[in-house]
């Protein structure tokens, strides 16, 4: 960890190596954390698990950020802003230009991310990791990777160097966040295309084929859903991602930069002790890219919402995630993330501030079953 505080985060290009990636290790999460924010919560006047998987959820906080006193006031979520070259191919309604677009919007606070964020005391870090134009855009942190990935249907979508820097870029912003004193992030994105990068990651890194995972996105007819379909189920068996599915030549190949830079969020999550809440396919898709880099990250994830993408689910199962929030929502830039940190500031409420049976002079009940938490 201090060769990365040394020279990564100082970025230095040619320190972004596989062999600096393949050194990377998780610390799990504190379980006596865990076991007495558990714990705590049996003290609180109410039935067992009457929080239900809020109390489970907040266990997990507690025990990523070490600590039963739980504190997420300070929060932000860092949005992925990025352009994909896969657009070529008709796989999207919207042209590149409208990636800009909702940039500049993210940056006034004006987009949906912004609006609710705004209502849940969140800090919005919207990152240019690779929006397909040449001028810094106020207000958005620059960290352009290249103006866009390439058309991965004709070409892989980046180098191994541009997908490291990718990966470490998101590291590195957590870092800065930890030093700063965030206690809890948030992940969302912005880019046209990037449900095609994301079906395309997702299916090469569950083994399935592209009809499994691929849904309509900002809303395909029956005929685009079907040719989005074709062009990732080809690029599939042109770069052999069936046969050998490396997560990094998997994001090479087929991935956004976008994606690359939220799997370096959820490692930094865990390589800092953050919890880090996901918000749908295309941060889930990142997770589980994060995952399969650095095993142990998944530790330090908190679910949100059931997107509509069908790659949703079989992420879940593969994870072990199971979101709180069933809204069928669709939205992305982090939304139902920062719709989370809404509900679990109503879970933390009860957590410390609730009356506790001693209180209250009723008995407390008694657990019989270690089992039946989940």
């Amino acid at each position: 960890m201090e060769y990365l505080k040394k020279h990564v985060w100082n970025n230095e290009t040619d320190a972004y190596t596989l062999d600096t990636l393949r050194g990377l290790s998780v610390d799990r999460p504190d379980e006596g954390i865990r076991r007495q924010v558990l714990a705590n919560w049996d003290h609180v006047a109410k039935p067992l698990n009457g929080m239900g998987r809020f109390e489970t959820l907040t266990a997990q906080i507690g025990a990523a950020l070490r600590t039963e006193k739980i504190d997420i006031a300070k929060r932000a979520v860092i949005i992925m802003c990025a352009d994909n070259g896969i657009v070529e191919e008709g796989v999207s309604q919207s042209s590149q230009e409208v990636t800009l677009a909702v940039a500049e919007s993210m940056a006034k606070r004006g987009s949906s991310v912004g609006n609710m964020a705004e209502r849940a005391g969140t800090d919005t870090i919207p990152v240019d990791i690779g929006i397909n134009c040449k001028e810094k855009i106020p207000g958005v942190l620059d960290k352009k990777i290249r103006c866009g990935t390439r058309n991965f249907n004709l070409e892989p979508a980046m180098t191994q160097k541009e997908a490291l820097k990718a990966v470490f870029t998101g590291i590195e912003i957590v870092s800065d966040c930890k030093e700063k004193g965030y206690r809890i992030l948030a992940t969302g994105e912005m880019g046209i295309g990037n449900t095609a990068t994301s079906s395309a990651v997702a299916a090469a890194l569950l083994g399935c084929g592209a009809e499994e995972v691929t849904g309509r996105g900002a809303g395909l007819c029956d005929e685009k859903l079907e040719r989005k379909r074709k062009v990732i189920a080809r690029a599939l068996d042109r770069y052999q991602l069936r046969e050998v599915p490396e997560p990094l030549r998997i994001l090479e190949t087929v991935g956004g930069l976008d994606i690359g830079g939220l799997a370096g969020v959820c490692m930094g999550g865990a390589l800092f002790h953050l919890p880090v809440v996901l918000d749908g396919v295309i941060s889930m898709t990142a997770a589980l890219l994060a995952e399969r880099l650095l095993p142990g990250t998944c530790g330090y994830l908190i679910p949100s919402h059931r997107g509509k993408e069908p790659a949703v689910e079989k992420i879940c199962r593969e994870l072990d995630l199971r979101p709180v929030i069933d809204g069928e929502m669709a939205l992305g830039e982090g939304t139902g993330a920062v719709m989370m940190f809404a509900l679990l500031d109503l879970a933390l409420a009860v957590y410390k501030e609730g009356a506790t049976f001693s209180d209250i002079r009723v008995k407390q009940y008694e657990r019989y079953e270690e089992g039946i938490r989940s």
